[in-house]
């Protein structure tokens, strides 16, 4: 892959966690209080369905055990962490906890994808954490523990599921939107019945409330997920799990211009340095301008399309 195509799907990818990083902002000021399960699940089952319905495919045998692996991972498990932790932890600080999937993501990619584990990427990544801290972490910060599980457990499952997608690939002759749908309406149906035993239905939704799911189901789960997997597709593994240092970024930022948190001058080196960190994770990529189209597996199959 050539240097400028490398360099656009790196932008392309960078989206989704910046669209993410405003998750922590809409919760805190357009949702219900203390309801992240109903928030996982309307941002995660209208957007599948309607792609679900656009694309009007469905999966085989073969291929729906690997969906439905994922859609917990990448949506179901990732989304209530994430809805949690964002209830509990100020934004930034939620970002910095669900930060160290980078380092799951390498050991997963060693151990699934036999990738080799590099020095260099081992100081990016410390690096990225240490810049992230210096961006968010304030002193005497009292954290609720249940928000740093929350944090630890998210940055797992979607660790887990970007490995999971990078070696599975996605079955031949599928859209984009068929495999990015599927997930989506996986993971919101793992998790419906159990936001309705224990959340229940809101008694009343406001104007508010209804503006800020639409913008996460719509913005922050159709469009950043169907860029999101489409950047896997194109990046190495490593490549995709150190973009989402990005997030952290967005969240801060966010907080200052929306919420009036100033930025101080230790958040701001903080910034640099993780930019810092990314561009020297990804220095020996554009210099080798190795080819990095994915392997698709040939036995993956869709049925016809249903009219």
């Amino acid at each position: 892959m050539k240097q400028k195509q490398l360099l656009f799907w790196m932008m392309v990818a960078m989206i989704a966690p910046i669209i993410w990083g405003s998750t922590y902002v809409v919760t805190t000021q357009m949702l219900p209080a203390d309801m992240p399960l109903i928030a996982s699940v309307l941002r995660a089952l209208p957007a599948g369905l309607l792609l679900v319905l656009l694309s009007r495919q469905v999966p085989t045998r073969f291929w729906l055990l690997r969906v439905v692996i994922l859609g917990m991972l990448n949506i179901g498990g990732f989304f209530y962490c994430l809805f949690v932790a964002a209830y509990l932890l100020p934004g930034g600080v939620a970002a910095l906890v669900m930060s160290c999937q980078p380092i799951i993501v390498m050991v997963l990619g060693a151990l699934l994808l036999k990738n080799k584990l590099k020095l260099k990427q081992f100081f990016a990544c410390f690096i990225a954490a240490v810049g992230v801290a210096m961006l968010v972490l304030e002193p005497n910060m009292n954290l609720p523990i249940a928000g740093i599980i929350a944090g630890l457990s998210g940055a797992a499952s979607m660790a887990t599921g970007i490995v999971l997608t990078k070696k599975w690939g996605k079955p031949n002759n599928v859209s984009l939107y068929t495999f990015t749908g599927w997930q989506l309406v996986v993971g919101g149906l793992f998790l419906l019945p159990i936001a309705l035993v224990l959340e229940g239905i809101p008694n009343e939704l406001t104007y508010t409330n209804i503006l800020g799911y639409t913008y996460l189901s719509i913005i922050g789960a159709l469009l950043a997920y169907v860029l999101w997997f489409k950047s896997i597709e194109k990046l190495p593994v490593v490549t995709v799990s150190f973009i989402t240092f990005a997030s952290p970024v967005s969240a801060t930022l966010l907080g200052y211009f929306i919420l009036g948190e100033a930025l101080t001058a230790t958040q701001m080196v903080g910034a640099v340095v993780i930019v810092f960190a990314i561009a020297i994770s990804q220095h020996q990529l554009f210099q080798k301008r190795n080819s990095l189209k994915p392997r698709y597996n040939s036995e993956f199959k869709l049925n016809e399309k249903i009219s």
